[in-house]
């Protein structure tokens, strides 16, 4: 089996993306592109068309400075977190590009408008550093404080395309005090700590927000060629009660499993099965109401064969233990 271990930080889930909830707040300046391309998922793209301020750019642009200073942009993470890498990505800003940048954290509960912000107790993540033009600097980061915004400086001014957050997801525990929730969601701390195989998809996306819209936003395995199956080990947010699963093979018609079962994993490493095999139809959101009479700290999913799955949710509520583990980490 493949691990997902976190040795490599960008393997991690990415924090500030607008697919996860993530926003650009605030900018001093956007003369030539706009701040909310920093966050947009995929790759930039090369535009070859000019408009009244001139040629037009995937990312986000300053105007050329003519006194002395830096611009920054605000971003709100989509998932608050600690940070362990970021990417400050300069794909086709070659003449243009910023010689350096920085980025700092700041932790604030909350709904704060872009003002407040400008006041917060920021802290560095990474110093200044260079950067590359038509590159995806890609930078590790010391452990850190949980942040729920960082801020992008670039020196003195530049273009940048897209801004990866990459780190472990800490939630704020209160809302999920109020009943039950995904427990295997990546919003929620939820995270894949191995698979057997990722061919077509990453395992992340099983735990991603909202509805997939594409076969291209779940996991899909290669195809089988021998008596084995595939699987995905998941981490849950913190120790439950699993009482409904969700096996989601929305826009697999050709390739969704036959069939699935979830294992769970106790604190003690013991397994319990909470979900025998059970057969699969195509393009369907399955739910199948669980017992819920064991607490487990992760869950792995069988798929037999192999084949492709759009979301995987774990409804369920936290154990004391598993509660108290919440608020700790939140509270640092």
């Amino acid at each position: 089996m493949t691990g997902m271990s976190a040795v490599d930080p960008f393997t991690l889930p990415e924090l500030a993306g607008r697919a996860v909830g993530g926003a650009v707040v605030s900018a001093n300046d956007e003369f030539f592109a706009a701040k909310e391309n920093l966050i947009l998922p995929g790759p930039a793209r090369l535009r070859e068309e000019f408009g009244h301020r001139g040629k037009e750019y995937d990312g986000w642009e300053t105007r050329r400075r003519r006194e002395p200073g830096s611009d920054s942009a605000i971003v709100r993470l989509g998932m608050p977190g600690v940070v362990a890498g970021v990417v400050i990505d300069t794909a086709h800003f070659l003449g243009n590009f910023p010689p350096s940048a920085s980025v700092e954290g700041a932790s604030v509960e909350g709904y704060p408008a872009a003002a407040e912000l400008a006041g917060a107790d920021w802290f560095p993540l990474l110093p200044e550093s260079p950067l590359a033009g038509g590159t995806a600097n890609a930078f590790p980061v010391a452990p850190a404080p949980r942040v729920t915004h960082v801020r992008l400086t670039i020196h003195p001014d530049g273009g940048v395309a897209r801004l990866r957050v990459h780190g472990t997801v800490v939630p704020d525990p209160r809302p999920l005090d109020a009943g039950p929730f995904d427990l295997a969601a990546l919003e929620n701390g939820g995270v894949v700590t191995g698979v057997s195989n990722a061919f077509y998809g990453t395992p992340y996306q099983l735990l991603g927000r909202g509805e997939a819209r594409s076969m291209g936003e779940g996991w899909e395995t290669a195809r089988r060629r021998d008596d084995g199956n595939d699987r995905v080990d998941v981490a849950l947010a913190c120790e439950g009660r699993v009482t409904l699963a969700e096996l989601d093979t929305s826009y697999f018609l050709g390739n969704a499993p036959g069939a699935a079962a979830l294992t769970g994993t106790t604190a003690d490493g013991g397994t319990v099965e909470l979900l025998p095999r059970t057969p699969l139809q195509p393009d369907t959101r399955h739910r199948f109401v669980l017992p819920g009479d064991a607490a487990v700290t992760a869950v792995r999913l069988d798929v037999f064969p192999d084949g492709g799955m759009a979301r995987l949710r774990l409804w369920g509520r936290p154990t004391d233990a598993g509660r108290a583990e919440l608020y700790r980490r939140w509270q640092g």
